[in-house]
């Protein structure tokens, strides 16, 4: 019968047609159609009325063109970024915002990174956290109210769940409201390795800063301080969208603490919950391990000593 098929070219197009569709069918679009292949993380909730108005915003002012949203399997993004990216976390985005250019940082772990404070001041002149951005500003968005219906509209078009409240809630809201929102959300879903847990406890042996006094590790400091740390401290450590670094304050409890202490903060940053010799912290202070390296980071503790008097 094969014989006969390969003497009519046209008859054997046909049946070889068919079988290459029921095979692209088998393998291809009917997986596509069963919920395994399309798997939503645990923790991953559907977006609110504030949050989607802010992927509409990010996604209206082109944030994707110079952002990505994606951690690929590798160790040095894993390391600058986070948790590499997983497919259950984006069951909700339609369309995906992964982008392809990182003019910007990849954003996909910023989710609860910053205090909102920061990303407010930061949306209004991102040149005050990083000189050489060339990030555009976005202080008009805090004049721009948002609109209920057409935020509901979209949330039915994408058929994510709300009440009345939600949209009542939205009176009142600026664009800047939804758009930091919506950045305290991205990525939230993945747990972080680096999340800490345990009881309080107290080091009985701690380790001295190398550069302590040193004029020229205070100098360095005083620079890297400038650039990493005055935006959310002060140009002089009296705080702003960070504590004071030069009061009689430590992580929220009267007195000091030794410069490890410092250092081991600057290095992993802060979470809610995370505990340093039995004090906790608020969380909201990003890590800086993966961009300086251990002199840079005891260069900061030495100036904040400088600028402490001790």
């Amino acid at each position: 019968m094969a014989a006969e098929l390969y003497k009519k070219p046209i008859m054997f197009a046909i049946v070889a047609t068919v079988v290459i569709l029921v095979g692209t069918i088998v393998t291809m679009f009917y997986p596509m159609l069963t919920p395994e292949m399309h798997p939503k993380l645990e923790n991953l909730k559907p977006y609110n009325a504030l949050q989607l108005a802010g992927k509409d915003i990010y996604q209206r002012e082109g944030c994707n063109n110079c952002h990505t949203q994606t951690v690929r399997p590798l160790k040095t993004e894993v390391m600058r970024y986070g948790e590499y990216s997983k497919a259950g976390e984006f069951a909700y985005d339609r369309p995906f915002l992964w982008g392809s250019k990182r003019t910007g940082p990849d954003l996909a772990r910023i989710g609860g990174k910053y205090p909102d404070a920061w990303h407010y001041s930061h949306f209004e002149n991102p040149r005050a956290f990083f000189a050489e951005s060339n990030m555009p500003a976005y202080e008009w968005l805090k004049n721009t109210r948002l609109d209920p219906v057409d935020i509901e509209a979209h949330l039915k078009a994408l058929g994510l769940p709300y009440a009345p409240a939600d949209i009542s809630g939205l009176v009142g809201k600026t664009e800047m409201d939804a758009l930091v929102a919506y950045m305290q959300v991205i990525g939230t879903s993945v747990k972080q390795k680096t999340e800490k847990t345990g009881q309080p406890a107290v080091r009985e042996t701690h380790i001295p800063n190398p550069l302590a006094g040193d004029p020229k590790a205070i100098a360095a400091g005083r620079e890297l301080f400038k650039t990493h740390c005055a935006a959310c401290h002060g140009e002089k450590g009296q705080g702003g969208i960070g504590p004071s670094l030069v009061d009689a304050m430590f992580l929220y409890v009267a007195g000091d603490m030794p410069d490890d202490d410092y250092f081991e903060i600057i290095n992993n940053g802060t979470q809610a919950g995370d505990v340093e010799d039995g004090r906790a912290a608020k969380g909201g202070m990003p890590p800086f391990g993966s961009t300086l390296d251990k002199n840079k980071i005891w260069s900061i503790v030495s100036h904040i000593r400088a600028m402490q008097g001790k």
